[in-house]
């Protein structure tokens, strides 16, 4: 795991766009033991091998780097939906596999082919991932890692919310490579939006973030190799099969 030192951006950690000091909650905290979590995660059974990664069309799999061998899929129930399900699949030889599926959340309006800070849509695309960090200490994370204290939900939030950003996988969209996920330079303009994660699900919606179980993060830290260059392919399931 390469970690890089704990940093504090001026102003504040950031999800689904807007500052965290100023969000309202983007994505809950399943505290408790994790460890026996993690292990009935682990059991979960193999899935069937297969040709492509099921459920998305030629026009999102054409922007699948041809060098990804890792695939974070995020299947969103409807447009208006916040309701979505997370699988990841790995590349083997020629063929996928289907690892591990969990229960997810998207934006709390669902998702967009525009997204726009604030609209609490999620942006439907391809993006790598690079870059994670958190409240907590890395477990065994291989991305780099920045863990910090600016990563802390606000304690004016819900307290349901005060653990979503204990870890965290930033997607690279209006990002930049390679800094920590609470960066909050915007290449494509403030407008845009930013700061769109991966994190810890309380439940419900989020504004543009992805969000799931603690047990889910914590296999998605471990497991996603920046030598495999993982990739999010995210959106509604119309928008995926388009």
């Amino acid at each position: 795991m390469r970690k890089r030192g704990s940093t504090r951006a001026a102003l504040g950690g950031v999800c689904g766009g807007l500052l965290v000091m100023s969000l309202a909650a983007c994505g809950v905290s399943d505290h408790g033991t994790a460890a026996a979590r993690d292990r009935a995660d682990d059991a979960q059974p193999r899935k069937t091998v297969l040709k492509r990664v099921p459920g998305v069309g030629d026009r999102l799999w054409r922007r699948v780097p041809a060098d990804s061998r890792q695939v974070v899929a995020v299947y969103g129930a409807g447009r208006n939906s916040p309701d979505s399900t997370v699988a990841l699949f790995t590349k083997h030889g020629s063929v996928w596999k289907q690892e591990r599926s969990w229960p997810a959340h998207n934006g709390r309006k669902g998702w967009t082919t525009d997204h726009h800070e604030g609209d609490l849509r999620s942006p439907v695309g391809v993006f790598t991932l690079s870059d994670a960090g958190g409240v907590l200490a890395a477990p065994g994370a291989k991305l780099p890692y920045t863990r910090s204290a600016a990563f802390q939900a606000p304690r004016y939030w819900k307290k349901a919310y005060w653990h979503d950003f204990d870890y965290v996988i930033a997607i690279d969209y209006n990002r930049v490579k390679g800094t920590a996920p609470n960066d909050p330079t915007r290449p494509q303009g403030q407008s845009k939006g930013g700061g769109i994660w991966l994190h810890m699900d309380h439940g419900s919606g989020t504004s543009a973030c992805v969000s799931q179980s603690e047990s889910a993060m914590r296999y998605l830290l471990r497991t996603l190799d920046p030598k495999l260059r993982p990739v999010v392919v995210m959106g509604d399931s119309a928008e995926l099969k388009a």
